[in-house]
């Protein structure tokens, strides 16, 4: 099998990979990280509130954030007035998106009872409305308009083939949506049980080719990716919470669907490498935002990188960092985890259950 560069309208991508717009962590480090690695056609935003932008609301100027580097970036709005959801990706292109995405597809309540994001599962004809008036405002800019969705709202309603999906997808499609991407889940789901892929494989078969459809949901390796699109056909993959323990995760993807083979397959990164990239990741969230967000941010974000690091050290590097008070505690810790210093003992038979010391982190060794 071997898949191309995804198209979007007039914006071509390196691959056919998307870093999703997962709320409280795609901020501008992480699509950094994910960039350099490798294998990302297209990095989302955070969830932007257009009336958030519109009155330059820090919080939304923050989640907005861009750089050169950054590109192309898709922005994804959620809410529910067709003229504000037009004003913010009016306000989006002015500030760099080269892709314009409408959420339709987010399960949390702080979203859908506002009647945005897969609340509009349950209400097409303001969907539908208010992908007119961003089609209208976007028209003649060059920059296209997509929709994430989902299977529709209701777990009952799937089982029993009235997914409202397909024919929402074939809708877009009809009003000038360049692609959309298909989350395949129910709301109700949420992010548990597993993705459908028979209801991802509808959509595609409902817009025949008319607009590329992008498969997201538990695609946490190279296999996952690759049957997503043989059992989907779906031209794109979208990778979400399977790229927060390994940025590098699009570039091995990339790797298999673009057809390299084993022989071309990149090497694993050496556990100096993947210390690196979390390095790396905490350096630019203190560089583009500030001490304090990083610093919560890595306390939060280590048990996920803790995944793909080697197991027997995890644990107390976890521990270390998330008691750290300062940046270079948190230097220190993954110094530590590097030399062996942080080892967690082992468990004596029978004994107690190991406890590990919450005072504070080991000092770097030289």
């Amino acid at each position: 099998m071997r898949c191309d560069p995804l198209q979007i309208g007039p914006v071509r991508l390196a691959t056919n990979l998307l870093l999703a717009p997962v709320a409280g962590y795609c901020d501008l480090a992480f699509r950094t990280v994910c960039r350099e690695q490798g294998g990302v056609g297209l990095a989302c935003t955070d969830l932007l509130s257009p009336q958030g932008l519109l009155r330059g609301t820090a919080a939304s100027l923050d989640l907005a954030q861009t750089s050169a580097f950054d590109r192309p970036v898709g922005m994804q709005l959620y809410g529910s007035d067709p003229t504000i959801m037009a004003d913010g990706a009016q306000w989006a292109v002015a500030h760099g998106a080269g892709v314009i995405d409408i959420n339709m597809g987010c399960p949390v309540d702080k979203v859908t009872k506002k009647d945005g994001g897969s609340k509009l599962l349950t209400d097409l004809p303001r969907a539908i409305a208010i992908v007119r008036a961003v089609a209208r405002r976007l028209d003649g800019s060059g920059v296209p308009l997509t929709c994430k969705i989902r299977l529709c709202w209701h777990d009952r309603d799937f089982a029993a083939g009235r997914a409202c999906s397909p024919g929402l997808a074939a809708a877009l499609a009809d009003e000038g949506v360049a692609a959309v991407t298909v989350h395949g889940r129910t709301t109700e789901q949420k992010f548990t049980g597993s993705v459908r892929l028979e209801g991802i494989a509808r959509v595609v078969e409902a817009v025949r080719g008319r607009i590329p459809v992008i498969g997201n949901g538990d695609v946490r390796t190279p296999d996952d990716a690759e049957r997503m699109v043989r059992q989907t056909g779906v031209q794109g993959v979208m990778i979400g919470r399977g790229a927060f323990s390994a940025p590098w995760l699009f570039r091995d993807v990339w790797a298999r669907l673009s057809g390299a083979g084993a022989a071309a397959a990149p090497p694993d990164l050496s556990e100096e490498g993947k210390v690196g990239v979390v390095r790396r990741y905490f350096a630019l969230m203190r560089q583009y935002r500030d001490d304090h967000y990083a610093m919560h941010h890595i306390r939060r974000r280590i048990s996920w990188f803790g995944k793909s690091l080697s197991g027997g050290a995890c644990r107390p590097l976890r521990e270390a960092v998330r008691l750290a008070e300062t940046p270079d505690d948190v230097e220190a810790a993954l110094q530590a985890h590097l030399t062996g210093a942080l080892r967690a003992p082992e468990p004596v038979p029978g004994g107690p259950a190991l406890r590990l010391p919450r005072r504070s982190v080991p000092s770097p060794v030289s």
